[in-house]
């Protein structure tokens, strides 16, 4: 064979492998990590927070004296006593034993990303629908892709996703004929918009779901990581049945250790520690080991207020900054936590147009494209406050905001500057429908 692109074992691939393409995220981190870029563009955690010493010394016992457990292989389920942990963590947010939550039924996962994979292992044939939050999260499109699935956007406003628009979208996919498997929705300080869906609109949700059939994915791992009270009563909290929740110690604890969960209904249970034991066998036992003996040893609970004042202080040097800085026309989300910021640009202004110029001003976003399936969200620009100090969120947003004015003003001088592509405000009052990828 004569190779004629650069790629010379494009005609051998898998059908699905042939619609993947990179993540707007990763393809971002090898600029975004140069020391002179104020990056506001990834979602790490401040893991100097952490108290890293005491952690060293943890993980150093953890080998020392227990390696010959630690360093083994284990069970595809994940081991009895994380699984109990996880289950006094969920707790904290009101899925207890009263709602039916078990470590028999908890699945441990390599981090909320392979949760994600094994649901739609499970439950995605190709051509299958997946209702998701317009936007919603990058690493969750890039499942639904990679499982063949299509994504029907909901439009979200200021309290969440919109009721109205959900019962809209099923009902016109319904009259389409298609086949709508799940909801995926993160519905406590969402990513990347940092909205949270109002009380009110949750039974709503879930009632809408449940007259349909359909399923429903929570993927919540920054509920524990509220700035303003307490964060709503997750969905799992409110239905055992039809709801899978999902979430992960990268955000509370360490995402290094790739750690997370499913808690499934108890009937899929089986399915799902199956589907995991043909990916990796089993979840590190080393990571397992770490968490629980965190849990267990370390003051996880005082660690959570630490991280929450930390955030705190950098959501509000963001805002503040956003404020003081932006230019007219330019609007943002006001998270009550989580770990982002949910920009949309002033008119004509294209978030990836403006992405290399950003970068030689020596500052990173995420452009809004990479939230949608169908590639629209080229008004929107995705920040991150948790990992710069305040001093580096009001330099980034500095240089962004002068980007931002010399795309204005070369805008007026010579028109549209690159091209700008189709635009989705957060509201999403321009699709009022499903849109499919």
């Amino acid at each position: 064979m004569t190779g004629t692109t650069l790629d010379d074992y494009t005609d051998r691939y898998a059908r699905r492998v042939r619609g993947m393409t990179a993540s707007e995220i990763r393809a971002l981190f090898a600029v975004a990590s140069r020391p002179e870029v104020v990056s506001l563009a990834g979602g790490a955690p401040y893991i100097a927070a952490l108290p890293l010493d005491a952690v060293g010394e943890m993980l150093g016992r953890l080998g020392a004296e227990h390696g010959a457990t630690t360093l083994q292989y284990g069970i595809g389920q994940g081991t009895p006593e994380l699984r109990e942990r996880i289950c006094e963590v969920m707790a904290l947010s009101g899925i207890d034993a009263s709602c039916g939550a078990s470590p028999e039924d908890v699945v441990v996962t390599v981090g909320g990303q392979q949760a994600l994979d094994l649901v739609a292992r499970l439950f995605l044939d190709p051509g299958d629908v997946v209702l998701a939050e317009g936007p919603t999260y990058v690493g969750a499109l890039g499942v639904f892709q990679a499982a063949q699935a299509q994504v029907a956007h909901v439009p979200m406003d200021s309290e969440g996703l919109i009721p109205e628009a959900l019962e809209t979208a099923i009902a016109d996919l319904a009259r389409a004929g298609r086949r709508v498997k799940f909801l995926y929705t993160i519905p406590t300080y969402q990513n990347p918009t940092g909205v949270t869906l109002s009380e009110e609109r949750r039974e709503r949700v879930l009632d809408i779901c449940e007259r349909a059939g359909l399923l429903v994915v929570e993927d919540d791992p920054y509920g524990q990581l509220g700035f303003e009270g307490e964060a709503p009563t997750p969905l799992r909290a409110r239905r055992r049945d039809g709801v899978f929740y999902l979430s992960t110690f990268s955000k509370t604890f360490a995402p290094g250790l790739r750690v997370g969960w499913i808690l499934a209904p108890h009937a899929v249970r089986d399915k799902l520690v199956i589907a995991s034991e043909a990916q990796i066998l089993c979840p590190s036992g080393y990571a397992q080991a770490a968490v629980s003996t965190y849990l267990g040893t370390m003051p996880w609970r005082q660690q959570l207020k630490v991280y929450r004042e930390v955030y705190r202080e950098r959501r509000d040097a963001m805002l503040d900054a956003l404020g003081d800085l932006m230019p007219e026309g330019t609007t943002w989300t006001t998270p009550a936590g989580g770990l982002f910021v949910w920009a949309t640009l002033p008119d004509g202004l294209d978030s990836k147009a403006m992405m290399p110029r950003a970068i030689t001003a020596r500052v990173a976003y995420v452009p809004g494209t990479g939230f949608y399936a169908d590639g629209t969200g080229s008004g929107n620009m995705r920040l991150n406050f948790s990992f710069p100090s305040p001093e580096r969120i009001r330099e980034g947003v500095r240089r962004l905001a002068g980007v931002m004015e010399q795309e204005i003003a070369m805008r007026k001088v010579f028109g549209a500057v690159g091209g700008a592509g189709p635009r989705r405000r957060q509201g999403g009052s321009d699709a009022p429908g499903p849109d499919l990828a």
